[in-house]
């Protein structure tokens, strides 16, 4: 029986997974499976195009090879275009005049970036962001440019602008609408949203319709916008939306819609007989489906019809989840409420930077859409009660709002799903068939994502599936994996253990013996602290980049304007007249907003990238070291004046609080750490909401442990009491390397002893009585660390290699002249959004 013969015009990733079902479908032997790709190279994932600019390589974004199509028979043709297509007979014609006769055509033409017509826009460095020879295109652009705009603030828009980020530009985001990700976001949720993006030094200009691009007088290009202002720049990059490929359905007589898209039914046939679209160019009830994960149903679909099978395609769920400039964004369902009827709740912390929105029906009964900015933990529970039309709880509220002890938000247990719910969107995996792959055998992600797809895709629905997984384990009596993540089979005191017990120094080095791929931001920063808790090395060693998060990269808070603040050590809050003066000297040179901290130190903000060297350069000279304000590490250790000063201290509690500073300063441990001491039991220093108290008494010192204050505030528990000097640090020792043993990643004091087994109880026969037999241990480590301190800045200034780390353009000594402030009860702050807009010609104002 010969093989029907089916051409796949397009290889993309739709196209790719139509091809790809076949292979993998038991009719596979029934077809012929022709592709045609007017690209270089065969499918790649445009989803994670912006990890170019991070690391990745082509081949990490290939989707297939060419070894793969020839073993499984695919004839596959590249740099070539279908041009012409003749359905009476059946056949198709290329560019390069080659004609092949079709059974079945599947149409994957895909989408092509939008470009307004602007006059100009066809100018040298004026690109789009859409193929790898795009990306090859803005990184030569870039090495020729200072300042790059992208014409768009989609999701596409953002993920081109963290591109420009990425290669050192100065980096514009320009958008018609009102707010960015305008589709997906609602007023509330895109203005946070702006202001996070913002922060990241991103500059948005929203309502900017352009109309002409000319030359620029300090740059390469200037942009006119409708409302008479401009802006200059070197790079354009156009990513405002997507347009259908459909011109050779159009020409050939195939129904396209009034504004595009080749026109498809339930089945994904279009007009014409044996002729299927599916992906970016088909259009179905007058929508285009501009996600990977409805093209992947389109797929599924037309392959069933071909095969006489009676899947439909009837919509997509359009929910989103996706880091943006590193901010978490997510959507659901009816985002703007424009359901009849509907109703809305809407929780705003500004001081978190969290927005979150439920859009309910009427009744509010039913869970009609949601919006998340900042924090988007809750978005698997609402996304599967929106797609399955699940009954909200009583009170709808708590889905988004933070409980009263700190906790997470009410979630929604697995075992409310129905085995139908679609888990991952992208390849269509239900509940049901996760567990049906752990029921026969798969016991972790890697094993999940092979055997069904699940998180291969976007990867948003990771977190949910590993819930399922984790709670059909349980079920079946199995334990329960507590992995950092995929690229380590360990926990974080698991992971403590082997670097301890073996010496590790790198992450490479675990990597290559205990782990697998290439690591992610759950384990690299993790292993980064546990490296640095063990063998303190320079955190700006060679071995040890890409693992810290920017604070650390940059040895400085970074602000919301993208300016960082100094915050030099001064232990136990005491320090000189002359050190004194030069801190205000340091201020008033650079212009610096000054504060008291809560932990009796001295905050100086406003500082931009380039001034950091100089100033530190300053503060070193006049004996400050490095506050450490940007790590997980020891912070501050608060004291009152203790018996020196006070008619009620009965200890030094000013000498101890700086003793222990001066012992524990960059100690690095899975979370903050902050310490205080006080003179007496009037507790001025507030000792009991700390990770490490300590108070005076007649006898001693008091030792408490694991409190903390903060957003769910616990007092510290009394651990033992009238301490000698000794004893006390001692004790101390060996609670913090205890900690840093056990604790898992990013968890404080106050938690770790709430989950610790045995609780205080357990701690104090470790620690005091040498239960375990480690006690010694654990002293040695804690001397072997402080023992290899050094002033992280210091080193820093004296190395010439890492100081041209500190400067905004990669190609430039230029620095930013896009900060804008005003000044306020004598300082300056940075401007808010309607004071940038008043500050046209002046970037600095007075306010009273």
């Amino acid at each position: 029986m010969s093989k029907q013969r089916v051409i796949v015009v397009g290889n993309g990733m739709v196209g790719h997974k139509f091809i790809d079902n076949v292979i993998n479908s038991d009719s596979a032997d029934k077809y012929e499976i022709l592709t045609f790709s007017e690209e270089p190279r065969l499918a790649y994932d445009r989803v994670k195009l912006s990890s170019y600019f991070s690391g990745s390589t082509v081949d990490d974004l290939m989707l297939t090879s060419e070894e793969h199509y020839q073993s499984a028979g695919v004839v596959y043709t590249l740099n070539d275009k279908v041009v012409d297509l003749d359905h009476d007979n059946k056949t198709v014609k290329l560019a390069s005049g080659k004609v092949e006769r079709y059974d079945k055509l599947v149409l994957a033409t895909g989408s092509y970036p939008f470009v307004p017509p602007i006059p100009g826009k066809d100018q040298p460095h004026c690109l789009v962001y859409r193929t790898i020879e795009d990306l090859e295109a803005i990184t030569a652009s870039a090495q020729e440019s200072k300042v790059g705009v992208v014409v768009g603030g989609g999701l596409l828009g953002l993920e081109a602008a963290n591109a420009l980020k990425n290669l050192g530009l100065e980096t514009h985001v320009v958008e018609f609408a009102p707010r960015l990700m305008a589709v997906q976001l609602d007023e509330g949720g895109g203005n946070l949203l702006r202001r996070k993006v913002e922060a990241l030094d991103v500059n948005v200009h929203t309502e900017k319709n352009t109309k002409n691009i000319t030359a620029g007088e300090k740059h390469r290009y200037r942009m006119e916008f409708a409302d008479g202002s401009y802006l200059e720049t070197d790079m354009i990059l156009f990513s405002a939306g997507i347009r259908p490929q459909d011109e050779l359905a159009r020409n050939c007589g195939i129904d396209v819609g009034e504004r595009g898209g080749i026109i498809i039914d339930n089945y994904c046939r279009t007009s014409i007989e044996d002729i299927y679209a599916i992906g970016e160019c088909a259009l179905w009830d007058s929508k285009i489906f501009g996600l990977v994960a409805p093209g992947y149903q389109m797929a599924k679909v037309a392959l069933s019809h071909i095969d006489g099978g009676p899947e439909e395609f009837t919509g997509a769920d359009m929910s989103t989840k996706l880091k943006l400039l590193g901010v978490d964004v997510a959507s659901v369902g009816d985002a703007h409420a424009r359901t009849p009827g509907a109703q809305t709740y809407t929780y705003e912390d500004g001081v978190n930077e969290v927005y979150k929105r439920l859009i309910v029906s009427e009744d509010r009964k039913k869970l009609l859409g949601a919006v998340l900015v900042g924090d988007v933990e809750a978005y698997g529970t609402l996304q599967q009660m929106c797609v399955n039309s699940m009954d909200l709880p009583g009170s709808p509220e708590q889905l988004i709002l933070p409980q009263s002890d700190g906790s997470a938000s009410a979630a929604m247990g697995v075992d409310a799903l129905p085995d139908t719910a679609q888990l991952c969107s992208c390849l269509d995996v239900t509940k049901g068939d996760i567990v049906n792959a752990v029921q026969g055998g798969c016991c972790n992600m890697g094993d999940i994502k092979s055997t069904t797809g699940a998180s291969t895709g976007c990867g948003g629905c990771a977190a949910l599936v590993k819930s399922v997984m984790d709670k059909e384990l349980a079920n079946l009596g199995v334990e329960v994996n507590n992995h950092i993540c995929e690229h380590f089979e360990y926990s974080r005191a698991e992971l403590a253990d082997i670097i301890r017990v073996k010496k590790i120094e790198s992450f490479d080095e675990l990597l290559d013996s205990h782990g697998k791929g290439l690591g992610c931001d759950i384990c690299k920063p993790a292993v980064g602290s546990i490296l640095a808790s063990y063998w303190n090395d320079y955190v700006l060693e060679e071995k040890h980049m890409g693992l810290q998060d920017t604070n650390d990269i940059y040895l400085g808070n970074m602000q919301k304007d993208g300016t960082y603040s100094i915050v030099p050590r001064v232990a136990g809050g005491e320090i000189t007249p002359d050190k004194l003066i030069v801190l205000g000297e340091v201020a008033k040179e650079f212009n610096l907003y000054t504060k008291i901290t809560g932990g009796q130190r001295i905050d100086l903000f406003g500082a931009q990238l380039h001034e950091l060297p100089v100033i530190w350069k300053k503060l070193v000279d006049a004996g400050f070291e490095t506050g450490h304000a940007y790590g997980k590490s020891v912070r501050t250790v608060k004291s009152c004046v203790g018996s020196t000063w006070c008619r009620y201290g009965v200890q030094d509690s000013v000498g101890m609080a700086i003793a222990i500073e001066n012992r524990y300063k960059g100690l690095r441990s899975p979370h903050k750490l902050k310490f205080a001491v006080s003179g007496c039991t009037r507790e001025c220093a507030e000792a009991q909401s700390k990770d490490i108290g300590v108070i005076a008494t007649e006898n001693g010192w008091n030792l408490y442990v694991c409190g903390n204050g903060g957003m769910r505030p616990r007092h510290a528990d009394l651990f033992a009491t009238d301490l000698d000097d000794e004893t006390l640090v001692k004790y101390i020792d060996r609670v913090l390397m205890f900690y840093i043993r056990t604790a898992d990643r990013l968890q404080r004091t106050s938690v770790w002893l709430e989950n610790l087994e045995g609780g205080l109880d357990y701690l104090r026969e470790v620690v005091i009585d040498d239960k375990l037999n480690i006690a010694q241990e654990l002293e040695n480590e804690m001397t072997s660390n402080i023992g290899k301190y050094q002033c992280e800045w210091k080193t820093t200034i004296e190395n010439p290699e890492k100081l041209k780390r500190f400067r905004h353009f990669i190609n430039s000594e230029e620095t930013d002249a896009n900060l804008a402030y005003v000044v306020e009860r004598e300082q300056r702050r940075p401007a808010n959004e309607q004071e940038r807009k008043d500050q046209i010609p002046a970037m600095e104002i007075t306010t009273n």
